[in-house]
């Protein structure tokens, strides 16, 4: 690999591909190209960036001769179908969809939990579900420290989560709601404002548990390397624009206090306690927003626990940045570290 790398944004036009751009300039990510690809209708059009105009090119099997690192946030068919092309090409996809995340090959990353698994890919890397990522960055220090035996979490999760199209529809139904008029629902197919509603993934009919949970409870135990951690997930949508929050419940394999989780939690990366309970300060969406760090609240022993075992917390964070496009970054630059196995 070049280094600085001839880098590549598939989606590019995207809520994540945007913040692929603004997240690789705030960090100095250093790129000897930059080639930006997206859909054929998107194809022709213009991005000023650093100074330079780039001309956004269709995403095709041949768009990554002389490309090393390929950033991809343009759907899992697309995923499925380019990214085979990229590694085949020589370049290192880091992918944002679901497409290769559960793939036994393909390491699933978040690099202040499992940073060496880098340097195990064979073409591409995969970037775990936004939630999931949320909820690990603060729950592995834990882990590792105390040993968690099972985590319960409800997800409060913001229009973000669904793209570009879904946060302007809730702007859009808060126009319409003012001036009286029918809300609009394509997104969705129900009001979204002042309401919220079981996470819009498909339900298994056999088992209860939707998509977005079946994510969670996968993808932990793969990030995390251990199959007998029990995970429990209820994930809701809720009209907010950006930034995701969880509820988040610990059973631990030995009695923790609440002050050894605060101290755990202040020496883990990405991780930053908010926890003012006489002014009821505590981690909000809009307080996440557009921050790197997952923050941490409410913080207290569970009293439904026997013998101290439990904790409760809750947390937020930014869902395009941490739970997508910045993660996806922190990869690239472990790339660039030659991280080892």
């Amino acid at each position: 690999m070049n280094n600085p790398p001839r880098l590549a944004i598939a989606g590019v036009t995207g809520a994540v591909g945007q913040e692929f751009l603004r997240i690789l300039e705030q960090r100095n990510f250093p790129f000897a190209s930059l080639k930006l690809l997206a859909s054929a209708r998107s194809a022709g059009k213009t991005i000023e960036y650093q100074g330079t105009t780039y001309t956004i090119e269709e995403l095709t099997v041949d768009s990554f001769d002389g490309v090393d690192i390929a950033l991809f946030s343009a759907g899992g068919s697309a995923s499925k179908k380019f990214a085979p092309a990229a590694a085949e090409a020589g370049c290192v996809v880091v992918d944002n969809s679901s497409a290769f995340r559960m793939d036994p090959g393909t390491p699933l990353v978040v690099p202040e939990v499992n940073p060496q698994e880098v340097a195990n890919h064979k073409g591409v890397i995969a970037n775990p579900n936004c939630s999931t990522i949320i909820m690990n960055v603060p729950v592995w220090p834990l882990h590792q420290k105390f040993g968690v035996k099972r985590v319960v979490v409800s997800t409060y999760q913001a229009a973000s989560g669904a793209g570009a199209a879904a946060m302007a529809e809730l702007e859009q139904q808060a126009r319409d709601w003012v001036a009286g008029e029918p809300i609009t629902q394509d997104i969705f197919g129900r009001q979204y404002i002042w309401n919220l509603f079981s996470h819009n993934s498909d339900i298994d009919p056999a088992t209860g548990y939707n998509t977005e949970e079946t994510k969670m409870i996968k993808e932990t135990r793969k990030i995390f390397g251990v199959e007998d951690i029990n995970v429990s997930v209820t994930c809701i949508r809720v009209p907010v624009l950006r930034a995701h929050c969880e509820s988040v419940n610990l059973t631990f394999a030995q009695p923790v206090t609440e002050q050894q989780v605060r101290d755990a939690l202040a020496e883990a990366p990405g991780v930053s306690i908010i926890d003012d309970r006489e002014n009821n300060v505590h981690p909000e969406p809009l307080v996440a927003s557009d921050e790197d760090d997952v923050y941490v609240g409410r913080i207290r022993q569970d009293l439904g626990q026997p013998g101290g075992v439990g904790v409760e917390m809750f947390i937020a964070g930014d869902q395009i940045r941490k739970g997508a496009a910045l993660n996806a970054v922190q990869i690239a630059e472990l790339l660039l570290e030659k991280v080892p196995a």
